[in-house]
């Protein structure tokens, strides 16, 4: 058989702290390499393809949208 190809949509929330202790982990500096490695290390699989369709990706996005939440309100 080949390879299977699975597609996956998730989505989830969490708090600043846990995300910045979570990419410190894994020494990421992204969400998507984040969950890639997460996927890779749990089940070992061949070839990952991880994309962000919305949210921040990275510190620096959570740093914006901060900045912009503190602005409005």
């Amino acid at each position: 058989m080949n390879d299977i190809k699975i597609k996956l949509a998730l989505e989830f929330s969490i708090s600043e702290s846990d995300l910045e202790d979570g990419l410190a982990e894994y020494d990421e500096l992204s969400v998507d390499s984040l969950i890639s490695q997460i996927l890779d290390k749990s089940i070992a699989v061949d070839e990952i393809d991880c994309k962000i369709v919305e949210g921040p990706n990275n510190l620096e996005e959570v740093d914006e949208l901060r900045t912009a939440s503190n602005a409005a309100g």
